[in-house]
């Protein structure tokens, strides 16, 4: 079973205590003999220049991305759990042998992780969010650039390698938060809407050691139409 992992039309379907059970459309340019494929981006390596560049974007893609998903594919291959969508494994992960345990946090997060990250830039992108999402940012975090500058605090309070992230909780609402590695806030029974990687791989061919000037770039190209759709689904 081929799994479409953050799908916009239908990603989620119910909540149950900390675990999030997910839609599983198919992916048609996924290869049949896996549970689960690298996605297509859906821009050029060099789209979101001179923000991101398009070496960063290239190898950030089609390596590391492409890594973890030859990790996930390895720990659950013949396995029952290559039925399940990236979603349910991960906010199950008690569930699961302690024999690909790890393997799943780790593959299949950095897997579920980048692929929304993916999703969340465009070289339209930028600007401040309207609708529903703006309104609720202003009633949470005060405005926009209050925000932001929460989220880069977040972000920047990262300590070697993870990700700062805008999230949904269920029965709060939106929160900002931070996880390790390649840990996800579906893990934690959250939503991620958008999500920043502050792993080196991530910038450090453009910014090196300039995380923030990194962070100060990437808002140029957030694609806030496609985060405030995940929003409104998410708290359907």
């Amino acid at each position: 079973m081929i799994h479409d992992t953050f799908n916009r039309r239908s990603f989620l379907l119910a909540t149950a205590g900390a675990g999030l059970m997910v839609a599983t459309p198919r992916w048609a340019w996924a290869k049949q003999d896996e549970p689960f494929a690298l996605p297509t981006l859906p821009y050029a390596y060099d789209e979101l220049e001179p923000h991101l560049d398009a070496a960063t974007m290239e190898i950030h893609h089609s390596r590391h991305h492409a890594a973890y998903v030859r990790g996930l594919n390895a720990a659950v291959r013949e396995t029952e759990y290559a039925e399940w969508p990236i979603e349910r494994l991960l906010s199950s992960l008690s569930e699961l042998p302690e024999g690909i345990r790890t393997a799943v946090r780790n593959m299949g997060g950095g897997h579920a992780n980048h692929t929304l990250f993916w999703k969340t830039l465009s070289s339209k992108g930028g600007g401040e969010p309207s609708g529903e999402l703006g309104d609720a940012m202003t009633a949470t975090f005060g405005d926009f650039n209050a925000f932001w500058e929460k989220l880069t605090a977040a972000t920047m309070g990262v300590f070697g390698s993870g990700w700062g992230w805008l999230s949904w909780q269920p029965g709060q609402g939106l929160i900002i938060e931070s996880t390790s590695n390649q840990d996800s806030p579906l893990s934690k029974g959250n939503i991620p809407l958008f999500g920043i990687d502050v792993w080196e791989h991530a910038y450090y061919l453009k910014y090196q050691n300039r995380r923030a000037d990194y962070l100060a770039a990437i808002r140029n190209v957030v694609h806030w139409e496609f985060i405030n759709e995940r929003f409104r689904e998410a708290r359907a």
